[in-house]
C-alpha cells in the first residue's frame, strides 16, 4: 500500500497566519469578532499593554486607568465619544438573569416579564456614573456579549454600547459572517476523526468510529490507518468499501456497523517519518449538532458565502461533491453509510459555475470547472437518468433511490406505530420484526411499498409532507425536472462557451454506455425535449402553476406547492407561463413571512389523527425563497421579488430582535409574533441555545444575506427598524397614518393614561394636518389615490414612521447602513445570470 503515489496535489502546511490570524489591535473595532474582542484583544501577553479588560488596564485591579469627571454631570449628558461600559461579567450576568430571564432558559424574550432595563456603570466613570440598558433588543444583546466574553475566559470587559444597540439587520448579517459560518465550518482528517466518526445514529452493539474508503483512494486508507495506529485510544475502525458501494444488500449489511465515508483531502507536506500527510478540505454543515457534508444544503449555502466572499468554502464544497460523484456514484444525502443509496436534489452546475465566476483569474479554475461538469455529466446519466428513477414512459425523472427494509438512520421507535401490527401479525417482537424484514425473512409487499416512499420523500429533501406521502416514489416532481432542465441548460453552455464545443470524457468519469465525447447541441435537444414533456404533463394554465405528475395515474396531483415557482429559477417558463404564475399562483403562497411551502386547501385537515408535516401549510423554508426570489427577478418581477424578500427578511429579523437573536431551520412564516415556535415532526433546529446563539442555520444564513442583496436600500432602512411589509408599503404610497397605526406598546408595560392621551392627540393632529394638505393639493378637496398626500411624507421613514412595531426601546441609536454587496451569480457566457438589480429571460 505504501507504493501508492497520490493524485493529489501537494500544499504546504499551514501557519497561523494562513488561518486568517487577526492581529491585535489597539484601537479596537466595536463590531469586532467575538474571538477577536474577547479573545485576542484581552490575550494574557498582552497585558501588559494597553488591553480592553479591567484587569489588563491596570494590573493592580485600582480604577485608576480611567479619568474620573471633575464634576458630577447630567445622567444623559453625553459627549461625542461612544459610551463604553465596565463590567463584571460574572455579577452582571447573574444580575441580568435573575432580574430579565422570568422563565429561566437562559434567554431574554418578549415572553419574559422583567423590568427590561439594568444600569451598567460607564468605563469613563470608573463605574461611577450609571446609564440604563433599556428593551429586550438591548438585554438580550448584553447576555449574549457577556456569555461570549465568559466563554473566552474573561472576568472583567469594557463594552462597547454599540454592540448593544446595534442595527439589527447589521448585527444581525455580522454575525453571519463573523460567528455563524465559522461554527458551522468542519473538516475531517486525524485531527478530528475521533469526534466526526462518531455517530449519534449508530444503533449497533459496540459503537465506535468508523471510516470507510472508496477503492479509489487508496492514499486515505493508507493515512487513516496511519492515524488509527498511533492513536488506538481513538478506536477508529478503517474500511475498504465495496467495489459496488451502493449495492442495496451490501448497504443493508454495513447498517450492522455503520460509519462515515471519506470525502476529499488536499496533500501537505509529509511527516517527519517521510509519509504522505492529508488535510480535509473544509466544508459547511446545516447546523451545530451535524458533522457531515449534506447535498442541497451545500448548495445553499453558497448563496450566502459567496455574498459573504467566502469563495473557498465553496470551492472545497463542490470539489467534495466530484469525489462523492467519481467515488460513490451519486452526490449523497450526507457521508454516511447509511445513505450511500440516497442522492438529494442536484444543484451541482448552478453551484460550480457560480464558484467558477468567483475564481476564474486563478489558474487552475478551468479544470475546477471541468471536473465539474464531468461529475455533473456521470451523475445525470447514472443517477437520474438510470432506473428507477427515470420513467421512460413519460420522460421524466422521479426521487427513487434504493435500499432494503426500514431506514436505519431513524431511531428503532420512530416507525413503531407502522411496524407493530406487522409484528402482532407473526407474533414476533418489535425487534425481531425489523431483522427479520430487513433480511427477507417475512415478505410484506404494502410495507415494502411503505418504505419506498418514505425514502424518496426523504432524497427529495422535502421530509416530510402530505404532498409526497405514500405517493413520492410515483412523483415526477416539478423540482427535479426544473433541477434537471437547469443542469441540461448548464452542460450545454458550458461545452460550447468553454471547451470549443466538444468535452472528452475519461473513462474515470464515464457512465456505463455513455459517449466519450459531449457535445453541447446533445444537451441543447435534451433541455428543449424536458420543456415541452413538462408543458405537456405538468403545467396547468387555469391554476398558473406547474404540477407534480403521477407516473403511475398518469395524471397531475392537484397539490399545491411552492415548489412551482422552481420552474421560473430554472427557466422552463415561458413569458407568459411566468406571467400567469404572478398572477394567479403568486397570491395562493403569499403570506406574512413571504412564502408558504404549501396551500392550507391542499394539505388538508391536521389534527391528532393527521398531524401537522414540515414541509407543508403553515411553514416556510429558506430554499424556497431563495429559488423564488431567484426565479421572479430572472423574468423581470423585480418588484415581487423584493417585497417578497422583505417579507422573508422582516420575519426573520423580528424574531432575531425580540427573541434573543434565534435563528433557525425553518418558520411558520403565517405568525406574526414568534415564528420560530415551531413543534411540527422534528421540532426546531437552532432554538435550543444558552445565552447566545453561535451558529444560527446553514440556508437560513444564507438567505438572510443573499436577500439583502436584493432590497433597496431605503426598505434595508425600514427592516433595521423592524417595520412589517405593510406598513412600509404604505408610507412609501404616502399614507401619514402608518406609523401611527403600526405602533404597539410595549408587552408587559402599563402605558399610562396620558401616554395613550398625548399618542391619541399626535394622531389626531397627523391626521388633520395630512387632510388639510391634501386639499391645497387638489382644487376638488379630493384625496389623490384614495390617501391624503403630504409631501413630507413621502419619505416619512427614518424617525416616526419606522417605530419598532412590538417594542420602542430607549436609547436605541440604531445606524443603518446603505452598502450595497456585489452578488457574484455567472453560469458561462452566452446566459447571463440573474442576480440582484439585474433581470433576463433567457432560454435555450
Amino acid at each position: 500500500m505504501s507504493s501508492q503515489k497520490s493524485e493529489l496535489p501537494i500544499h504546504t502546511k499551514h501557519t497561523p497566519a494562513d488561518d486568517q490570524h487577526r492581529k491585535v489591535s489597539l484601537n479596537l473595532d466595536p463590531y469586532a469578532p467575538a474571538e477577536v474582542y474577547y479573545g485576542d484583544s484581552h490575550s494574557p501577553r498582552k497585558v501588559g499593554g494597553k488591553g480592553r479588560t479591567y484587569s489588563a488596564i491596570e494590573p493592580k485591579g485600582t480604577v485608576a486607568a480611567f479619568k474620573v469627571p471633575g464634576r458630577r454631570t447630567s445622567h444623559d449628558a453625553q459627549g461625542n465619544a461612544p459610551r463604553r461600559f465596565l463590567c463584571d461579567v460574572d455579577e452582571t450576568l447573574k444580575t441580568l438573569l435573575m432580574r430579565e430571564d422570568t422563565d429561566h432558559n437562559i434567554q431574554i424574550t418578549i415572553d419574559d416579564h422583567g423590568p427590561k432595563t439594568i444600569q451598567l456603570g460607564t468605563a469613563a466613570s470608573g463605574g461611577y456614573r450609571h446609564f440604563d440598558v433599556r428593551g429586550t433588543y438591548m438585554l438580550s444583546n448584553l447576555l449574549q456579549e457577556l456569555t461570549l466574553a465568559k466563554w473566552y475566559g474573561r472576568k472583567q470587559i469594557v463594552l462597547d454600547e454599540s454592540r448593544l444597540n446595534e442595527n439589527p439587520v447589521n448585527r444581525f448579517a455580522r454575525l453571519i459572517k463573523d460567528q455563524f459560518w465559522p461554527n458551522l465550518t468542519r473538516r475531517i482528517d486525524g485531527g478530528n476523526i475521533a469526534a466526526v466518526a462518531t455517530d449519534p445514529k449508530d444503533w449497533s452493539k459496540d459503537p465506535h468510529p468508523r471510516m470507510y474508503i472508496p477503492r479509489g483512494a487508496p492514499e486515505q486508507f493508507q493515512y487513516y490507518t496511519r492515524i488509527a495506529r498511533q492513536h488506538p485510544e481513538m478506536r477508529l475502525e478503517v474500511n475498504y468499501l465495496s467495489e459496488d458501494p451502493s449495492n442495496e444488500e451490501y448497504v443493508r449489511d454495513l447498517n450492522e456497523a455503520p460509519g462515515l465515508l471519506a470525502v476529499a483531502m488536499e496533500r501537505i507536506a509529509d511527516t517527519p517519518e517521510g509519509e504522505p500527510d492529508f488535510k480535509g478540505l473544509p466544508f459547511v454543515v446545516p447546523g451545530g449538532r451535524f458533522n457531515e457534508l449534506y447535498g442541497w444544503d451545500s448548495y445553499m449555502e453558497t448563496l450566502g458565502l459567496l455574498v459573504n466572499d467566502r469563495e473557498d468554502l465553496c470551492e472545497s464544497m463542490v470539489k467534495h461533491f466530484c469525489f462523492c460523484i467519481r467515488h460513490y456514484g451519486k452526490i449523497l444525502n450526507a457521508n454516511r453509510t447509511y445513505y450511500l443509496c440516497r442522492s438529494q436534489p442536484p444543484f451541482l452546475t448552478d453551484m460550480a459555475l457560480r464558484v467558477y465566476d468567483r475564481i476564474k483569474h486563478k489558474p487552475h479554475a478551468l479544470q475546477f470547472l471541468k471536473d465539474a461538469i464531468l461529475a455533473a455529466i456521470k451523475d445525470y446519466y447514472g443517477t437520474w437518468m438510470s432506473a428507477p428513477r427515470y420513467d421512460p414512459v413519460s420522460g421524466l425523472s422521479r426521487y427513487v433511490p434504493g435500499g432494503l427494509g426500514v431506514p436505519p438512520e431513524t431511531e428503532s421507535t420512530h416507525f413503531i406505530h407502522v411496524l407493530k401490527p406487522y409484528a402482532d401479525k407473526h407474533g414476533i417482537t418489535h425487534d425481531e420484526f425489523v431483522h427479520a424484514y430487513n433480511y427477507g425473512h417475512v415478505v410484506e409487499p404494502e410495507l415494502d411499498e411503505y418504505f419506498l416512499h418514505d425514502r424518496a420523500v426523504r432524497e427529495s429533501g422535502h421530509d416530510t409532507s402530505y404532498r409526497l406521502e405514500r405517493v413520492a416514489a410515483h412523483l415526477a416532481t416539478i423540482d427535479l425536472n426544473s433541477l434537471l432542465y437547469k443542469i441540461e441548460c448548464d452542460i450545454a453552455r458550458t461545452i460550447r462557451a468553454f471547451f470549443n464545443d466538444k468535452l472528452d470524457i475519461p473513462a474515470e468519469w464515464q457512465s456505463p454506455g455513455q459517449k466519450n465525447v459531449e457535445v453541447s447541441s446533445t444537451w441543447d435537444r435534451r433541455a428543449k425535449k424536458r420543456r415541452l414533456i413538462m408543458d405537456k404533463l405538468m403545467w396547468n394554465e387555469e391554476k398558473g402553476m406547474y404540477f407534480d405528475y403521477n407516473t403511475v395515474k398518469k395524471e397531475q396531483t392537484g397539490y399545491e406547492s411552492a415548489t412551482t415557482f422552481w420552474a421560473m429559477w430554472a427557466g422552463v417558463a415561458t413569458p407568459q407561463q411566468a406571467q400567469a404564475m404572478v398572477q394567479k399562483a403568486l397570491p395562493r403562497f403569499e403570506v406574512h413571512g413571504g412564502l408558504v411551502s404549501g396551500t392550507e386547501e391542499s394539505r388538508g385537515p391536521v389534527g391528532l389523527s393527521r398531524p401537522n408535516r414540515q414541509w407543508d401549510y403553515p411553514f416556510g423554508w429558506a430554499p424556497q425563497q431563495i429559488l423564488a426570489w431567484t426565479g421572479f427577478m430572472r423574468y423581470g418581477y423585480d418588484e415581487e421579488a423584493q417585497r417578497l424578500a422583505y417579507r422573508w427578511l422582516f420575519m426573520c429579523t423580528k424574531a432575531f430582535v425580540d427573541f434573543n437573536g434565534v435563528v433557525v431551520e425553518k418558520y411558520n412564516v403565517t405568525q406574526q409574533i414568534s415564528p420560530h415556535k415551531v413543534t411540527a415532526e422534528y421540532g426546531n433546529q437552532g432554538s435550543d441555545f444558552k445565552g447566545v446563539a453561535t451558529e444560527g442555520f446553514g440556508w437560513v444564513n444564507a438567505s438572510y444575506v443573499y436577500g439583502l442583496q436584493i432590497v433597496t436600500a431605503h426598505m434595508k432602512r425600514a427592516l433595521g427598524a423592524v417595520t412589517p411589509w405593510d406598513t412600509f408599503q404604505r408610507m412609501v404610497q404616502g399614507d401619514p397614518l402608518a406609523a401611527q397605526e403600526a405602533f404597539e406598546p410595549p408587552m408587559h408595560v402599563h402605558v399610562a393614561a396620558h401616554v395613550q392621551e398625548a399618542a391619541k392627540l399626535k394622531h389626531d393632529e397627523i391626521f388633520h394636518d395630512a387632510r388639510a394638505h391634501a386639499h391645497e393639493h387638489d382644487g376638488n378637496g379630493h384625496e389623490h389615490n384614495g390617501h391624503p398626500v403630504p409631501g413630507d411624507l413621502h419619505e416619512l421613514h427614518g424617525h416616526e414612521a419606522l417605530q419598532h412595531s412590538n417594542e420602542s426601546t430607549k436609547g436605541h441609536q440604531a445606524t443603518y447602513g446603505d452598502s450595497e454587496h456585489e452578488h457574484h451569480a455567472s453560469l458561462a457566457p452566452g446566459e447571463s445570470y440573474i442576480h440582484p438589480g439585474q433581470a433576463e429571460y433567457s432560454k435555450a
